[in-house]
């Protein structure tokens, strides 16, 4: 595997959440993060920064990640967005699957999950271009 940089946004209003995921992500290979606290946020940061992969909590102050996801995906198709959901939330997560989601991920946030999305959306993409 070459040494290629991903940019990964992770939004959540939750400090500690951001944090967990982003020590989880800084100890992978060719990752780098990026933050944001809420949807306004996210689509602020994907507007400068085009990266390649999003983790986006549904439900957030100011913008939730429904609204955040549409204007996303607007902007740039080609961002992967990977909703954040916690039991319970079953009815948000059909309607950002809807407005395009590409995956979603269940709260609490296990490791494995993560290493696994990002192989089927990063790394499984750069071995086929290899």
């Amino acid at each position: 595997m070459n040494k290629t940089s991903y940019q990964v946004l992770v939004c959540d209003d939750s400090m500690l959440i951001r944090k967990k995921l982003r020590q989880l992500l800084e100890g992978m290979d060719g990752i780098e993060v990026l933050e944001a606290v809420n949807g306004r946020e996210a689509v602020e940061v994907c507007r400068d920064k085009c990266p390649s992969v999003v983790f986006l909590d549904i439900v957030m102050p100011e913008q939730d990640g429904i609204e955040a996801l549409i204007e996303i995906k607007q902007m740039n198709p080609s961002i992967i967005v990977i909703m954040a959901s916690s039991v319970g939330t079953e009815g948000n997560l059909r309607k950002a699957i809807k407005a395009g989601a590409d995956d979603f991920i269940q709260k609490p946030i296990l490791p494995e999950n993560v290493e696994l999305l990002l192989a089927k959306y990063i790394y499984g993409k750069e071995e086929q271009n290899v």
